[in-house]
């Protein structure tokens, strides 16, 4: 009875651990959803603002928000991309590390270009402007070059299964229209009419008669009183003697 007992204890004592790790668990996961989805939103309104600021704030203020922007844009691009591709080809995996070292250029730029925003001298900012641009635009080079390199081998891959799921369809329908109708040679062809007259078609020992005396030829054409009756066909008429 002790041991029933105790055996009960440790089930529930176990059912609270689990259920308390999949709380835990469940929580986390919800976290993350949040912070994740706290982070698309924060991203999205800055984005905007940038977009917004290049457009209505002319001279150097204009074009750092537009630098910001190039570069937020491609490197966004570039990690879904790699991310994406990684899962069904593991050779981007050394493409993804470059791009991870690629990131940190990329968060220094984007901050530095942060920071100028609200630099009072506008003369030192638009002599600083010709580097800045530089700088992004070897970035932003360097990651579209990662970008569309993996999108080209995710599309020669592509198109190599499909040339050879189209080969292996063609020899399929291939085998599929080849059939022939050949019957076999011991049976007579469906059209073969009747013999002529004088022609035997028998074989074997059927073609001579036990006492060595051939069968008659029979004629071509046999007579009226003694062609064979089928229950199709109408009983002929008498002829009117009137």
């Amino acid at each position: 009875m002790e041991a029933v007992v105790i055996v009960f204890a440790l089930l529930f004592v176990l059912c609270l651990a689990l259920g308390a790790y999949a709380a835990v668990r469940a929580v986390g996961a919800a976290k993350r959803g949040v912070d994740r989805t706290i982070s698309q939103a924060r991203r999205t309104v800055e984005e905007h603002t940038l977009r917004a600021r290049s457009f209505a704030q002319p001279g150097p203020a204009g074009e750092l928000a537009e630098l910001r922007l190039t570069l937020r844009t491609s490197m966004r691009a570039t990690q879904e991309a790699l991310h994406a591709g990684v899962a069904e080809d593991e050779s981007l995996k050394e493409s993804l590390a470059l791009f991870e070292r690629l990131s940190v250029h990329g968060h220094e730029l984007d901050d530095e270009l942060k920071r100028l925003e609200g630099e009072p001298d506008r003369t030192t900012l638009a002599a600083r402007l010709p580097a800045l641009r530089a700088r992004t635009r070897r970035i932003t080079r360097s990651a579209d070059s990662l970008r569309w390199a993996a999108r080209d081998r995710a599309r020669r891959f592509a198109d190599d299964d499909l040339d050879a799921l189209s080969a292996q369809i063609d020899v399929e329908a291939d085998a599929l229209r080849h059939w022939t109708g050949a019957q076999p040679p011991s049976e007579p062809p469906p059209w073969s009419g009747p013999p002529t007259v004088g022609e035997d078609r028998r074989t074997g020992p059927e073609a001579a008669r036990p006492d060595g005396a051939q069968e008659p030829v029979r004629p071509a054409i046999t007579p009226p009183g003694r062609r064979p009756a089928y229950s199709w066909q109408k009983k002929p008429r008498p002829e009117s003697t009137t």
